[in-house]
């Protein structure tokens, strides 16, 4: 019997190939991702969650978990979010417990994932909830130079965290409709948002601006919040890196988005502390009470990392964010007994106003609560250790 040499070579690669496909270790953010899901079986339970619900925070967790799939090419990432929204969002595009009269820019952030989800799946009630959520921001109030309010009840307010709430997806809309008058929206928001919120000297961002200034928290010349909250930084970092994705790169006015994202990203390595990371009050680190906060640090870490990769910044900012993730490794991560990855000390909230009334004091901001596995730390740390690994 003649032996076909090339066949038996043929086989001989095939099998080595599968070997070699089976003995990749799996990847760290497939790894954290696993554990986000078997801590959280169902999409709405992500951040703890108690109800169904459109939460912000779970938008941010699936939007990870999306981009897990889309490198991973395993569907079960996909379907995990996508059963989420498919029972929350009706065929009308209605969205369950969703209240257009509140006008809570929060609201907008899980709009995000359905344009994947309208692409990949064809149904036509992803389209309308898209179209039900930009109707929102058709008629959301807004500051007298065309910011949105962060809320109904929070009047003339912009908080950094909504300029990522709200700015990406309409940026997203503007190339999803074709229709440029969105990018010229966005870039507006930002500049107006930057003007009022970036401090001179330190380079930083404060939390929030009251146009009126008649909240307690604003200062009554400046209209500026009183401190600069790590994670409302980390929202407006991601906020300028991610609008980017949609606005042409030719485009009007977005070398000053860049020029913005540059000064930032040469900025926040000066409240870098010896180990790699960032604290809950920025330029106060190592004073008493306050802490080295996951989520701001998974933030800066995605950012810089994504910023570096897409060329909007300088490659070298890539160390900066490889920097991050060590001292995330050392600091703020461990392992439980059966396995699974925990990340530590997420900040659950913070924000200003509201009843009990928040100040932005010092106190007020490392007093609030403390968790573990909080989706606004564990989204941006899965989407940075996807960057990284680009």
């Amino acid at each position: 019997m003649r032996i076909n040499k090339n066949a038996i070579y043929i086989l001989w690669l095939m099998i080595f190939s599968a070997l070699c496909v089976r003995a990749q270790p799996v990847k760290f953010y497939q790894q954290f991702a696993d554990a986000e899901i078997q801590r959280f079986p169902e999409a709405w339970q992500l951040d703890h969650g108690k109800r169904l619900y459109f939460g912000y925070a779970q938008g941010l967790g699936c939007l990870a978990m999306l981009k897990v799939w889309e490198k991973s090419k395993e569907q079960r990432y996909f379907d995990y979010v996508e059963a989420w929204a498919d029972t929350m969002i009706n065929e009308n595009g209605d969205i369950h417990l969703y209240k257009i009269e509140t006008y809570n820019i929060d609201y907008i952030n899980p709009g995000k994932i359905l344009f994947t989800l309208y692409e990949k799946t064809g149904k036509m009630k992803y389209r309308r909830a898209i179209d039900n959520l930009m109707g929102q921001l058709k008629h959301h109030p807004r500051t007298l130079e065309g910011v949105y309010w962060h809320k109904l009840i929070y009047p003339h307010q912009i908080w950094l965290d909504g300029i990522y709430m709200g700015d990406p997806f309409v940026a997203a809309y503007g190339e999803f409709v074709g229709d440029s008058t969105y990018f010229d929206d966005v870039i507006n928001q930002i500049l107006v948002t930057a003007k009022h919120t970036r401090d001179k000297k330190t380079g930083l961002y404060y939390h929030a601006w009251d146009e009126s200034k008649q909240q307690r928290w604003a200062d009554k010349e400046t209209g500026q919040s009183p401190n600069f909250w790590g994670r409302s930084v980390g929202w407006w970092f991601m906020a300028l890196v991610d609008v980017l994705d949609f606005i042409p790169s030719r485009y009007p006015n977005r070398e000053k988005l860049i020029a913005l994202l540059e000064d930032l990203a040469e900025t926040l390595p000066r409240y870098q502390d010896e180990e790699g990371l960032w604290w809950q009050i920025l330029d106060r680190s190592g004073e008493t009470g306050n802490y080295q906060e996951a989520s701001v640090n998974a933030m800066f870490m995605y950012a810089y990392a994504k910023a570096a990769n897409e060329g909007y910044i300088a490659e070298k900012y890539r160390a900066i964010a490889e920097r991050t993730w060590l001292g995330i490794k050392k600091k703020l991560l461990k392992i439980e007994p059966d396995g699974r990855l925990t990340l530590t000390q997420c900040n659950a909230v913070a924000g200003l106003g509201g009843n009990p009334y928040r100040d932005g004091s010092y106190a007020y901001y490392i007093n609030e609560r403390v968790r573990e596995n909080d989706s606004k730390a564990t989204g941006p740390f899965i989407m940075g250790l996807l960057e990284l690994d680009k």
